[in-house]
């Protein structure tokens, strides 16, 4: 079964809150650090980062999920899925420089967002499309809903 918007939205919260969430957490100390900035704000502004990305996913599952009408199978193929990082992270980034996210100063560093961005994404995307499926079997056949 191929996932509902429903499934989508439900997955894409749980999985970046728990995967997301324990990656800031080992990652934030690794990040290369703006100027002036204590580890406790960079541990806000990547947490913060976290929960915008959460929250503008869900209004961007709203606008694949139109998209995929228009394709026979209603589903994204799964590198398409990876691709979405780019117009997410892009949307994130500009958001931020319009100092539209809280608790993230507009002087973070695109390098330090990048690969805070990439690499909660990967791991996510990662997740969801191996261990996750290995895991719940049951998840797909209740089209990607979690409760």
């Amino acid at each position: 079964m191929v996932p509902t918007l429903n499934g989508r939205i439900q997955t894409r919260i749980f999985a970046l809150i728990l995967i997301g969430g324990f990656t800031q957490l080992w990652l934030t100390p690794l990040l290369p650090q703006p100027a002036g900035m204590q580890l406790t704000e960079l541990y806000a502004a990547t947490y913060a980062l976290l929960v915008s990305v959460i929250m503008v996913g869900v209004a961007w599952e709203l606008i694949y999920h139109l998209l995929m009408q228009f394709r026979w199978e209603k589903d994204w193929p799964t590198l398409f899925g990876l691709l979405t990082m780019l117009n997410e992270g892009l949307l994130i980034w500009l958001l931020v420089k319009g100092g539209l996210v809280p608790f993230v100063p507009a002087e973070l560093g695109l390098g330090t967002f990048v690969v805070d961005f990439a690499i909660v994404w990967l791991l996510t995307w990662i997740w969801v499309n191996g261990p996750m499926r290995v895991m719940s079997v049951h998840w797909r056949f209740r089209g990607g809903r979690l409760v």
